[in-house]
C-alpha cells in the first residue's frame, strides 16, 4: 500500500505542474492588454509602464514563466494589486470559509444520498424508488443561481428561520451548505443506486443468500464495499466541484470565501489574485483525485495489485 501511495504521489506532481502552467498561461495569453484593463484608457504612458514593470508582464514570457515557478517553489503568489497584500496571505485567510462550507456541503450530500441510494436499489421498482429517482432529479436540475435566492425568499425572509447571509455561526451555514449539497446529492443518489443494483447482481452477492446471510448484512457487508468504488470516483470529483462551484453559492449568501474573494478580484481587475484563486482551486482537484486513488486501493486490494503489474 505504501508503495502504491508513493508511485501515486509521484505521478501527480507533473500533474500539478501542468495545471500551473496552464493557469499561467490563461491569465497571460487572454486576449488584451491587462494594464489597460486594470487602469483604464484614461490612465497616462507612464503610469502604465510602471504597473507593468512592477507586475514583471514588460519582461519575455519565459522569464515570467520562469520566475512564476519559482514563487511557487517559494509559496510566493505575488501581491494583491488592489490591497498591496501578498496573496497567498488572502488565500489563506479566505480558505477556512470555503472548507467549511464544502465540507459541510458534502457532509449533507453523503448523509441524505448513500441511504438513499441504498433504500432506491433495495427496493427497486417500487413507489420508494420513483420518489427517490425525482427527487434526485430536481436536485440535480436546479441551479445554484435560483435555488439559493429561493431558500432565502422561504427561510430567511418569509419563515425567518434562519440568517440571510454571513458566517457567524451554525445557522448561518445551513442554507448555503444545502444550495451548495444538493445537486451532489442528487447525482451520487442515482450513482449509489445503479452500482448496488449491478453489484447485487453478481455471483458472490448470490453465494451470500445460498449462504443464509441475512439481507442487511448483504448490503452492508458485501454489496455496499464492492460498490463503492465508482462511488468513490464520483465523491472525489464533485468534491472538487464543490470548490469551484462554490463561487456562485458564497456570492449569493455573501460568504467570505475563496470563491468570493475571485469573483472580487475579477470585479477590481486584480490579476494576482485571480491567478492564485484558480491555481489554489485547481491544485485542490489534483488532492482530491489523488486522494480518491488511495481510496480505492484501500477499499479494493486489487486496484493496487493490478497497478504494481502495470507498472
Amino acid at each position: 500500500m505504501t508503495i502504491y501511495c508513493i508511485r501515486r504521489l509521484a505521478a501527480a506532481v507533473p500533474i500539478a505542474l501542468g495545471v500551473a502552467t496552464v493557469v499561467f498561461l490563461l491569465i497571460h495569453l487572454i486576449p488584451g492588454d491587462p494594464i489597460e484593463v486594470m487602469l483604464g484608457e484614461t490612465a497616462t504612458i507612464a503610469d502604465r509602464e510602471a504597473l507593468r514593470a512592477g507586475l514583471g508582464l514588460d519582461r519575455p514570457l519565459l522569464e515570467q514563466y520562469g520566475s512564476y515557478l519559482a514563487g511557487l517553489a517559494h509559496r510566493d503568489l505575488g501581491t494583491s494589486i488592489h490591497s498591496g497584500r501578498q496573496v497567498s496571505e488572502l488565500l489563506l485567510e479566505r480558505l477556512p470559509a470555503t472548507l467549511e462550507l464544502s465540507l459541510a456541503a458534502f457532509a449533507f450530500a453523503v448523509a441524505i444520498a448513500l441511504p438513499a441510494g441504498l433504500l432506491s436499489a433495495k427496493r427497486a421498482g417500487t413507489a420508494v424508488d420513483r420518489a427517490s429517482m425525482v427527487a434526485s432529479l430536481t436536485a440535480v436540475a436546479l441551479p445554484n443561481f435560483w435555488l439559493g435566492p429561493l431558500l432565502i425568499m422561504l427561510f430567511a425572509i418569509e419563515l425567518g428561520w434562519l440568517p440571510v447571509s454571513g458566517r457567524e455561526g451554525f445557522a448561518h451555514l445551513v442554507l448555503p451548505a444545502f444550495t451548495l449539497g444538493a445537486s451532489m446529492a442528487g447525482i451520487l443518489t442515482r450513482m449509489t443506486r445503479a452500482s448496488v443494483l449491478e453489484t447485487v447482481s453478481e455471483e458472490y452477492i448470490r453465494t451470500a443468500r445460498a449462504k443464509g446471510a441475512s439481507e442487511v448484512s448483504v448490503f452492508a457487508k458485501h454489496a455496499l464495499r464492492n460498490a463503492l468504488t465508482p462511488v468513490l470516483s464520483l465523491l472525489g470529483l464533485q468534491f472538487g466541484a464543490l470548490l469551484a462551484g462554490s463561487v456562485i453559492t458564497e456570492t449569493i449568501f455573501a460568504w467570505p470565501g475563496l470563491g468570493r474573494l475571485t469573483l472580487e478580484a475579477i470585479e477590481t481587475r486584480d490579476y494576482p489574485v485571480v491567478q492564485g484563486c484558480v491555481l489554489l482551486i485547481a491544485l485542490a482537484y489534483v488532492a482530491v483525485n489523488l486522494l480518491t486513488d488511495i481510496a480505492y486501493a484501500w477499499v479494493n486490494p486489487r486496484i493496487r495489485y493490478a497497478g504494481a503489474r502495470d507498472e
